[in-house]
């Protein structure tokens, strides 16, 4: 589509005439690899404005109650990144005649800085309907890329692409919000800072480092957002327990301490956009237990599981289980793929005629709203164990012809584009659709993770489940450990690389390649449910590179070189987390590189890089980017403490960052065992994050 053109969602449908819901899709790449939006959606009445603050939907308000609208977060592609919404428009109130589409960037950053954005509409079958690029994208930092309204009792969609310069902010107000501009309150504590450290550098008294180190630790102001509450069992909380309310009582200090009910009564004119947070309780209550060797009573106990076929059907039933009693954590599940908000009930162990025999699938999935069914068989494997191409071929049959929604494969394995864990056939002729989708054990215990631990869930028994969920899923038997094998690949690839007889174009190494990208994106899923934001791969491809030329260049670098690589970038952290596992000398090496700031003296920039990493390892290696052709001062921090002018350059060359890295040795297995590849690399990806970013400022992640 082009600037300016509409189109009827009827007449893109080639059923009834009717589309009730859609997913809307908004992609975008990055010459760096780091570029970032957050999308938004607003409701409007006939005036185009919204009827109050609760018609604008962002990251601190995902979800609509009524299910008309969810965010379903944003995930690689193999051309950069995508973030999704899901609209149903049968859901959608009387008096709303629009839905805007729209996205801004952090720090009101320019959109001129991405590629390739993109809106495109896609049926709940996943099939792309219409698709809509903004080519003339320059200093705008805020969209609004399309809309979908109401005409003649239809749904019809306007490709828009209005850019605003003045970011999320002046987005929202044009349609009725007033918006508590946090960014530029965040600029100005930044200015602050660095104006403490200049000051301190020119002075050198003890108090100008004092009122700088006071600047860069106050939290950011807190948002106007009732207390989340999450649960503490009947007998009181135990070393492993969901946490308890979090209210005024353990809020930060500084937070607005008023109750539910007060927030509600008086809801703020001003919307903040201060990223929501929950502040969890320090420590549990002490267990009641005699000793540690006293085991908690659990709800799913998996320590009598011993065969694939035990782990399978306990593993199915019980997240099917949680998925309908828990109605956050079903529809956080099933809403990527197309599944209303509505009653669910879930199913194991049911058979279903297939020829002369037949078929059982491991789980159904039925979603019920205003009259209609949504429909989803479920195939599970645990521990490791691969799918079937036959037995999910038989199924996407079985749901073509009895008109279900989609078929849901669920495994140890990872889904990557490109490249499908199963193959299955499709028959053009049928009119409907089934969508094939996968959903690893990795995404369950992310989606969990993000429920109880950073979003809140409001009911204390529906934690408590989610709770008693992952604890089953995290353990040692329940086989559900997300991606746990390097493939039968691994060994000889490295024996190729060892004894120099690998060579450009082996088949083997692009599967080593494909685990190695399924791997770090399991990383990802985990360092997101521990931090509780978005931790994605960053994708660096050309324009019109697909993903198997792309995977094939990767493997031929690996022939010759012998290193994976891959960069992570985690939320408001500050740098992107590169990995390079070097399989000819066995290490693996995690490094940073963070930038400098732009006011202040350089030494003043050592020094406070030196005291913020006090806790760091002391084999962490520092080395002093410049834009000169020699390479800058370099130490490990043990050395530099104690003398951080070693970091500046001796030919006064221009500081422009620092590259900070850890060292450690990896396992050569292609397994999840203690001496496995895959646990070297969680365990110093974690290292570092824990020892070295986490100690760093993070306003230095935000982006200029």
């Amino acid at each position: 589509m082009v600037k300016g053109a509409n189109v009827g969602l009827a007449a893109l449908s080639e059923g009834d005439g009717s589309v009730d819901a859609v997913t809307v899709i908004l992609g975008w790449s990055s010459p760096s690899g780091d570029g970032d939006a957050d999308v938004s959606v607003l409701l409007l009445t006939d005036e185009g404005k919204v009827r109050d603050n609760a018609d604008f939907f962002f990251y601190n308000n995902p979800t609509a109650a009524d299910g008309s609208v969810q965010l379903l977060g944003q995930s690689p592609t193999e051309v950069g990144t995508e973030d999704r919404i899901q609209l149903d428009l049968t859901a959608v109130p009387d008096g709303i005649e629009r839905l805007v589409i729209a996205a801004s960037r952090h720090q009101r950053a320019p959109f001129g800085q991405l590629d390739n954005l993109r809106l495109e509409l896609a049926d709940l079958g996943g099939e792309r309907l219409l698709g809509f690029s903004i080519t003339d994208a320059e200093s705008e930092s805020g969209f609004v890329f399309g809309e979908i309204y109401r005409r003649n009792q239809e749904w019809k969609f306007r490709a828009i692409g209005q850019g605003y310069d003045t970011g999320l902010a002046g987005l929202a107000t044009d349609f009725g919000i007033e918006i508590e501009d946090d960014a530029a309150e965040e600029a100005a504590d930044a200015e602050t800072a660095d104006d403490g450290l200049a000051a301190d550098e020119a002075a050198g008294t003890a108090a100008g480092a004092a009122t700088a180190t006071k600047a860069l630790d106050t939290p950011a102001a807190a948002t106007t957002e009732p207390p989340v509450t999450t649960p503490a069992p009947a007998d009181g909380p135990t070393a492993d327990s969901p946490p308890a309310a979090v209210g005024p009582e353990a809020a930060a200090p500084g937070a607005d301490t008023d109750t539910a009910a007060d927030v509600a009564s008086s809801a703020p004119k001003r919307l903040r956009t201060a990223r929501k947070k929950v502040t969890l309780p320090k420590a549990a209550k002490p267990s009641l237990a005699e000793n540690d060797a006293w085991n908690t009573a659990r709800l799913f106990p998996a320590t009598a599981l011993n065969r694939d076929r035990e782990r399978e059907v306990r593993a199915t039933s019980v997240l099917l289980s949680v998925m309908a009693q828990v109605p956050e954590f079903g529809r956080r599940l099933t809403a990527a793929f197309g599944a209303p908000a509505g009653r669910m009930e879930t199913f194991t162990e049911v058979s279903l005629p297939h020829g002369e025999t037949p078929k059982r699938p491991d789980g159904v999935i039925r979603v019920e709203r205003a009259g209609r069914l949504w429909t989803a068989l479920v195939e599970s494997k645990t521990n490791g164990n691969p799918l079937k191409a036959d037995q999910v071929q038989d199924y996407m049959d079985i749901a073509a012809r009895r008109g279900y929604e989609a078929v849901i494969t669920l495994s140890n394995d990872v889904a990557l584009e490109g490249s499908p864990l199963v193959q299955v056939k499709i028959d053009g002729r049928r009119k409907h659709k089934v969508l094939l989708a996968h959903l690893s054990w990795a995404e369950v215990a992310y989606q969990a993770k993000m429920l109880i631990r950073h979003e809140g869930v409001g009911n204390p028994a529906h934690a408590w489940l989610l709770q008693e969920l992952l604890h089953y899923l995290q353990h040692d038997n329940s086989g559900c450990h997300g991606f746990q094998n390097m493939g039968p690949a691994w060994v000889p690839v490295r024996k190729g690389i060892d004894d120099e007889t690998l060579a450009a174009g082996d088949e083997r190494a692009t599967q080593v390649v494909e685990s190695w990208e399924r791997l770090v994106r399991q990383v990802c899923l985990q360092l997101g449910g521990e931090l509780g934001v978005k931790v994605l791969p960053v994708q660096r491809t050309r324009r019109g590179e697909d993903a198997r030329a792309r995977r094939t260049e990767l493997a031929d670098r690996l022939c010759a070189d012998g290193r994976l690589a891959a960069e992570i970038r985690i939320e408001d952290a500050p740098g992107t987390i590169v990995i390079a596992a070097d399989l000819r000398v066995g290490k693996l090496r995690t490094s940073a590189e963070i930038p400098a700031p732009e006011q202040g003296y350089p030494l003043s920039w050592a020094k406070r890089l030196v005291r913020q990493l006090a806790e760091a390892p002391a084999d962490l290696h520092i080395e002093t980017l410049t834009d000169g052709t020699a390479a800058g001062p370099r130490g490990t921090l043990e050395k530099l403490r104690p003398e951080p002018g070693d970091l500046l350059p001796k030919d006064s060359a221009r500081i422009t960052g620092f590259r900070l890295s850890l060292t450690k040795g990896m396992g050569s297995t292609r397994g999840n065992a203690e001496s496995g590849f895959i646990r070297s690399v969680d365990a110093a990806v974690e290292r570092f994050r824990a020892g070295v970013l986490v100690h760093l400022d993070q306003r230095t992640a935000r982006r200029p």
